[in-house]
């Protein structure tokens, strides 16, 4: 299983840039193997995340904005899923992992609503 995180290398948006830097640290520090999408330089790649955002993960208006995760081809979640599931030790069920030994995995019972995961 790889995780893609689709980001945009060419931001003009610092909140954005900050976001992707945040996943991508978080996921190197914790040695997580991910690839790194870049929808900016590749149409392909912006094409496909675009299409791939499931209906009720996407905003009002406009485009989902990166970074966006995915586990192969199946959505996990935007920023803010990935920022609660780190905030409550559930990042490996939220993208779909499992824990590597030693570590106390908890298991993330949620669902995923319009504003995010529900409890």
């Amino acid at each position: 299983m790889v995780i893609r995180v689709y980001i945009a290398s060419s931001s003009g948006s610092t909140a954005i840039k900050k976001k992707q830097q945040d996943v991508l640290g978080f996921l190197e520090a914790n040695k997580i193997g991910f690839e790194e999408k870049d929808i900016a330089a590749n149409e392909e790649n912006r094409k496909w995340m675009r299409e791939n955002v499931p209906e009720n993960s996407r905003p009002a208006t406009g485009y989902p904005l990166p970074p966006q995760i995915f586990n192969e081809s199946q959505y996990r979640g935007d920023y803010d899923a990935f920022f609660e599931a780190r905030e409550n030790n559930a990042v490996y069920a939220f993208l779909g992992l499992t824990a590597p030994p030693g570590s106390k995995p908890r298991v993330c019972l949620c669902q995923q609503g319009e504003n995010g995961l529900i409890r």
